[in-house]
């Protein structure tokens, strides 16, 4: 099988990689690619192998090309396998159970008005800046305790390191995050231990008196941080796009709120916000679809891709808000198995809260036609606009 050039994809994947993946999955499921970059590695985009790799043991997360971010950050949860992973999750995840995410509600409720408090008056503006960056990164900067002047510099550090423009660059802000969040701890573990995540992290412990080494808090507020809020930024704004560019949908849901959790199932399926899940390696030679991919090699898991495999889903390019009530469900927009997005009810929550309180305080929202052409995100990994103009 010949290896795909991402180059010769043509100029709009970026902007429209779905009709691209579609003839991807006709020729088959499994693909060897090579990047811009000139960097090799294997594309799965058929919906019913995506799932099995993800459960697949025979994919590992940690391998020599990770060393170095474990070096520098510490290890974590994406960089991890069991038993490590399973002891790092155990130590964390009751940290984000449904019932406490749920106590967040009323708290991510009044951030949400107080930022349309400040966005409507203008009539007209850019839905990133006023709404979707501000409301998760003001959540997961409360819950870890980073104070408010610093969020800007988060804000640098974490795009560049998700979405980078520059290999230096991306270098360089790993390391600023990873002394200004040694810092941070320091302080947290010096001082009176407060109500925080990162104050609960310091102190968590479970059978045995296992606790997270200083290392591995700082991996987790890292990894909570940029994952925390970048992929929840877009899912936000992707999800106010899809509903403005199909009015059918977006009457639909104005004349019933109650379609509003189904919605944002649709928008993660539909436009989520993770277009292919963080590299996994091979540990021994693996065939899917009839294609072998050998050992040691890594492996992109095509999110969204898979959320658009006509086996999977009936007419997967139409956008409708009633599928998981017509069965279906089964996305994979948070992954699948041991590596499920551990952040997923906080993601969901913080997205209902601000298209439901949006689309009810903006009645004539629309997109900003007059407005400069977004940007799409480079890269593989998140899918979203740097900026997102409306009016109201």
């Amino acid at each position: 099988m010949a290896v795909i050039e991402l180059a010769d994809l043509g100029a709009d994947f970026t902007e429209n990689p779905y009709p691209h993946y579609a003839g991807l999955r006709q020729l088959g499921a499994v693909h060897e690619v090579r990047g811009g970059d000139g960097w090799r590695f294997w594309l799965v985009v058929g919906y019913d192998e995506c799932r099995a790799a993800f459960g697949d043991a025979r994919l590992v997360k940690s391998s020599p090309a990770q060393d170095e971010e474990d070096r520098i950050m510490g290890r974590h949860l994406l960089i991890s396998d069991p038993p490590d992973h399973t002891r790092l999750r155990r130590l964390v995840s009751r940290e984000f159970t449904p019932r406490r995410v749920a106590q967040l509600r009323p708290r991510v409720q009044q951030i949400t008005d107080r930022l349309l408090d400040a966005m409507l008056p203008a009539g007209r503006g850019d839905l990133v800046d006023a709404l979707s960056f501000p409301l998760p990164i003001t959540v997961i900067c409360e819950l870890l305790g980073v104070p408010d002047g610093d969020r800007d510099a988060f804000r640098a550090w974490s795009n560049e390191i998700v979405t980078p423009t520059d290999a230096q660059l991306a270098r360089d802000s790993v390391l600023a995050m990873r002394d200004y969040l040694d810092a941070l701890i320091g302080r947290r573990r010096d001082a009176e231990p407060g109500d925080d995540l990162l104050s609960a992290l310091l102190r968590t412990e479970a059978e045995g008196d296992d606790r997270l080494s200083a290392a591995e808090v700082r991996a987790m507020a890292f990894i909570l941080l940029v994952a925390g809020h970048e992929t929840t930024v877009n899912l936000i704004t992707n999800g106010v796009r899809a509903l403005l560019d199909h009015p059918d949908q977006l009457a639909a849901l104005r004349a019933d709120p109650g379609l509003l959790d189904g919605a944002v199932e649709e928008v993660l399926r539909y436009e989520g916000p993770v277009e292919n899940a963080t590299f996994r390696f091979t540990r021994e030679p693996v065939v899917y679809d009839g294609t072998e991919i050998p050992a040691g090699e890594p492996v992109l898991i095509g999110l969204a891709s898979a959320d658009r495999d006509p086996a999977r889903f009936a007419e997967p390019d139409t956008f409708d808000i009633r599928r998981t009530a017509e069965g279906g469900a089964g996305h994979l927009a948070f992954g699948h198995g041991i590596h499920f997005c551990l952040g997923a009810p906080l993601a969901r929550l913080e997205a209902k809260v601000a298209i439901g309180t949006l689309l009810e305080r903006a009645p004539d929202l629309a997109l900003d036609r007059a407005a400069e052409r977004p940007e799409w995100l480079p890269g593989l990994l998140i899918r979203g606009t740097r900026r997102l103009p409306l009016r109201w």
